[in-house]
């Protein structure tokens, strides 16, 4: 193991044999590495898989802080079943798991993770631009994610302030709970959805004065949107702008506080890439791949939709349309222009955010 991934790692679980179920890969030779690096999803992983039958490879993945739990007890140990049945193999993981604007630095600087699930296209292409992720990784069926959800608004069981639109968050004592745009992906997603919600339906300048409105009712921004739902969970704050799943999943599916999805909100994709150098290094591109595809298939799917994700597969559209709410006005990234611009709006140096913050 290098030094830089100990020295990286914010949290780190090693999996090994799981009663009986092991994970394992095999070694990837350079021929079928370069053919892989030009058809990621080129299907013949299974087949080459055969030749390393029996060895034990370690699968190196890193994701933002808010997936831990879904990966440890159900992901990792479901790919380690799967994988030893359909080659022989088996797979270990050793995964980090910070918050995904951190994430995203760690492995740009040599945290050497061969599988990168994060929480922001931007993310993804910060180890794309350090020369890591050579192809182009979001030629895939679901477009390079492997998630969605959108951003609503946790409050206390029975909603005692009145809670409804993101204007509500701006109103006099109501104690916002947010993380922190500098290190925390899903507080992009969070400020995005306020903003943008605003400026579809009226002005960049009451867009802009809402915004610094809520952020003056901001006590604490946390480091990541787990953090600032754990902040919400212990009490704190009358109100947590999260990820829908993070607020199912920490609530009990709304069993101990309440959720709140404004008629205008984002719709959140998580991103998910095989980085090249660090597969290629490790010898285990095969499996890394693998990994990805089958986290974009349907079991997999299915287990992100149990923790309050929405399918990026085309084929559970029709049953999660069953389970979640739709609003009135679900927005993309692309819909307000992209992330090139979103950044350069809002969190450049002279961005918006910056701005809010110097007047907070």
């Amino acid at each position: 193991m290098k030094p830089t991934w100990k020295k990286a790692l914010h949290a780190m679980v090693t999996l090994g044999v799981m009663g009986g179920l092991v994970s394992g890969c095999g070694q990837a030779n350079a021929s079928s590495a370069s053919n892989a690096s030009n058809a990621p999803h080129s299907g013949s992983a299974s087949v080459k898989a055969k030749a390393a039958s029996g060895k034990v490879v370690t699968l190196y993945f890193g994701s933002y802080s808010v997936t831990q739990q879904i990966y440890e007890q159900k992901l990792f140990p479901m790919f380690q079943k799967y994988w030893k049945q359909k080659t022989g193999q088996t797979v270990q993981f050793q995964a980090s798991f910070d918050a995904s604007g951190a994430e995203a630095t760690a492995i740009a600087n040599g945290l050497p993770v061969d599988v990168a699930a994060l929480s922001l296209e931007s993310d993804i292409n910060k180890i794309q631009k350090a020369g890591l992720i050579t192809h182009n990784w979001k030629d895939t069926p679901t477009h390079g994610m492997v998630t969605d959800s959108i951003v609503a608004i946790a409050v206390r069981k029975g909603n005692p302030k009145h809670i409804k639109t993101w204007a509500d968050l701006a109103k006099p004592g109501v104690v916002v709970d947010l993380p922190n745009p500098a290190t925390s992906g899903g507080a992009k997603w969070d400020i995005n959805a306020i903003y943008y919600a605003t400026l579809r339906h009226g002005s960049a300048d009451q867009a802009k004065s809402l915004l610094a409105s809520i952020v003056k009712n901001v006590q604490v921004l946390d480091k990541s949107g787990e953090a600032s739902m754990t902040t919400f969970v212990n009490g704190v704050g009358d109100a947590c702008v999260s990820y829908e799943n993070e607020i199912l999943e920490k609530s009990n599916h709304l069993k101990t506080f309440d959720e709140v999805i404004p008629s205008s909100t984002m719709l959140i994709e998580n991103p998910i890439a095989l980085v090249d150098k660090n597969a290629d290094a490790h010898g285990d591109r095969q499996v890394a791949q693998a990994f990805i595809n089958w986290l974009e298939g349907p079991d997999a799917q299915r287990v992100f939709m149990q923790y309050g994700f929405r399918p990026v597969n085309p084929s559970l559209k029709a049953e999660a349309a069953k389970q979640f709410k739709t609003p009135a006005d679900l927005f993309t990234a692309a819909d307000v222009g992209g992330w090139t611009k979103i950044n350069d709006t809002l969190y450049s140096t002279n961005g918006i955010w910056n701005q809010v913050l110097e007047g907070r």
